[in-house]
């Protein structure tokens, strides 16, 4: 196995296998588009299948090999944690994107009127690598932001793990608000959920359990406490950013918030 670096921001890399390749862990992230092929993503000690037209997510210290079963062309779009934690993009944008990293497998392709905006973005992409003309390292960044971006609306459609095709669309609504205004806990109290959609707050917190599976304080725990976790995986940002970021009243509260769901303290974390 060998480890991958990426020494700028974005690269997009145009690539064809016959053969399946070798494993490789990555430093940064990756967006996989299967253009043409079949086989098998091994990807942290599991095995999904892909075909043409999928879109894979994989992260740093992901490792990840193909098995080429029919020759496969990718469009790999790279982009490393500077850019991340650097994007002038919308928050909830490049958040998404760390929330689901390194625990979403298969085809991130949620929304089907997206599938063909992929496959143009793609072809735009290869066209410009390709042909190297003016100001075709301008559109290749736009057009590998764009593709970014729509793989994190996808990643939207990616909520509770308990949430089923056909629960109720306003639980869709109250998780979008929550995941909008994660950091800002006067807007997350029960009472202004309730509220914002119309509800009393004894019903919503029945209506939030039957549709999801659990509470409505541990979903916004759980959001909370992963964006925290990718945040001190991925970012560089000290403690006391990240206190100021999510309201915590100090470095104390917030590291007893995370030693209470992840049973160990910040800086150990960060240190494994």
């Amino acid at each position: 196995m060998r480890k991958e670096s990426l020494n700028q921001l974005v690269e997009v890399l145009h690539s064809k296998y016959e053969q399946c390749t070798y494993t490789v862990q990555l430093t940064f992230f990756q967006i996989a588009y299967v253009i043409t092929g079949s086989g098998f993503l091994h990807i942290n000690n599991n095995k999904i299948s892909y075909q043409e037209g999928n879109l894979m997510l994989l992260t740093p210290n992901d490792e990840y090999r193909f098995e080429i079963e029919s020759a496969t062309e990718f469009l790999l779009v790279k982009f490393s944690r500077k850019y991340v934690n650097e994007s002038s993009w919308n928050d909830n944008c490049m958040e998404c994107v760390l929330y689901h990293a390194s625990h979403v497998l298969g085809c991130v392709l949620k929304n089907k009127p997206d599938e063909p905006i992929v496959k143009h973005l793609a072809h735009a992409l290869i066209h410009e690598i390709a042909n190297n003309d003016l100001y075709s390292k301008e559109a290749v960044l736009h057009f590998a932001n764009a593709l970014i971006a729509v793989t994190a609306r996808n990643l939207t459609k990616m909520k509770s793990e308990n949430l089923q095709a056909n629960t109720d669309a306003r639980i869709h609504d109250i998780i979008d608000y929550i995941q909008t205004n994660i950091y800002m806990p006067e807007k997350l109290r029960a009472n202004v959920i309730a509220e914002k959609f119309g509800l009393s707050e004894t019903y919503l917190g029945t209506y939030f359990k039957r549709q999801s599976g659990e509470t409505l304080s541990l979903f916004v725990a759980r959001y909370k406490l992963r964006l925290i976790e990718h945040k001190l995986k991925f970012s560089d940002k000290r403690i006391n950013e990240i206190v100021a970021e999510f309201k915590f009243s100090d470095e104390s509260h917030l590291n007893k918030f995370f030693k209470k769901h992840k049973g160990i303290s910040l800086t150990a974390f960060r240190k494994t």
